[in-house]
């Protein structure tokens, strides 16, 4: 019986410990993430960036994604500014204005 108790606390520490590791990974990449980022970014695009991860993670998460595999297409030139973090945000949020129709008898 005590064999059968101590063999599921280690399997639940082992569990633990496993989890913890992938979170450390996972904060680890989104620092190098950050980083990357930021050294691409005005400092004002970047604040920008980090309202955006506040209101909306996913939405964070997406143009992340998207910075980083424009720098490592090389098609940022230059530093990215606000404006066209804006741009960008708002291409990734575009959705077509719906249209309700009546037909009248």
């Amino acid at each position: 019986m005590a064999k059968d108790a101590s063999q599921d606390d280690n399997e639940a520490q082992a569990k633990m410990r496993k989890e913890v590791n992938r979170r450390l990974r996972e904060m680890q990449i989104e620092q190098e993430k950050k980083a990357t980022v930021k050294r691409l970014m005005t400092p004002e695009a970047y604040e920008r960036l980090m309202n955006v991860r506040v209101a909306n993670y996913e939405l964070y998460a997406q143009l992340l994604d998207l910075l980083i595999a424009m720098a490592r297409g090389n098609r940022v030139t230059g530093t990215i500014t606000e404006p066209q973090l804006r741009d960008l945000l708002s291409r990734l949020t575009f959705k077509p204005e719906s249209r309700i129709e009546f037909k009248h008898k």
